[in-house]
């Protein structure tokens, strides 16, 4: 009968599993039990048994499964106080006064990791994030219920009275008046500013200078007609 793991070594709220393994040269017509037991200070105590054609037993602190020719124990939900040297007992049922043990294997359980300080904001964080996100969803929910109530309401006043809306309203959280309007007059003022070509000055054009010319017109003299130059002309 041989047993493993020799050690293990585990935190608070973890489970231990330790495998049994027998064999036996002709166990066709036996019948046995195996045992699992702890040692504590030299004191052997029984903490669970299972039988050769029982599958399964379990308890609130141990779980046997038998996987033949190896048996295997978990132990649930460690404590420190489960620290020890457990082994397995093979009980032959022909031969009740001869057991068959294992060596032994040691158990140590401690104490359960603590939470980084620099883990803790971050959930808290977290947390108020989502507490912040729900407390928001709330309101508006809460708002739109409100909304939907008025509605509701006053279209029910609507249609009872033949009240328009508005004055369903006015009937029910009092007239509104609008404050006052106060008229002022003011008087701008203001500077008007004519803006001038900007182009750089042309200079004119230059035009060419008047000239007059004097001319002499000469006429031939005539010679006064005779009473022979007449008659000649006539010719």
């Amino acid at each position: 009968v041989t047993i493993f793991p020799a050690v293990l070594t585990l935190h608070e709220g973890d489970k231990a599993t330790f495998f049994c393994n027998i064999s036996m040269e002709n166990d066709s017509g036996s019948e046995y039990t195996l045992n699992w037991y702890k040692t504590n200070h030299s004191r052997a105590q029984k903490t669970a048994g299972i039988s050769r054609h029982k599958t399964m037993t379990e308890t609130e602190k141990y779980r046997l499964i038998n996987r033949g020719p190896v048996f295997e124990i978990e132990i649930l939900n460690l404590h420190q106080n489960d620290s020890g040297s457990y082994y397995c007992g093979l009980i032959n049922l022909f031969e009740p006064n001869k057991v068959m043990e294992s060596s032994r294997s040691q158990l140590i359980v401690t104490a359960a990791p603590q939470m980084n300080a620099t883990d803790e904001p971050e959930m808290e964080e977290g947390n108020s994030s989502e507490h912040v996100k729900a407390m928001l969803l709330g309101i508006l929910l809460l708002a739109g219920v409100a909304v939907l109530l008025i509605f509701g309401y006053l279209t029910l006043m609507y249609r009872r009275g033949g009240m328009t809306p508005l004055e369903a309203m006015e009937t029910q959280f009092g007239t509104w008046e609008k404050p006052p309007v106060v008229s002022t007059s003011t008087v701008d003022y203001g500077v008007l500013e004519f803006q001038r070509d900007q182009h750089s000055p042309v200079p004119p054009k230059p035009w060419p200078v008047e000239q007059t010319e004097y001319a002499t017109i000469i006429f031939p003299e005539e010679k006064p007609v005779t009473p022979e130059r007449g008659k000649k002309h006539l010719d």
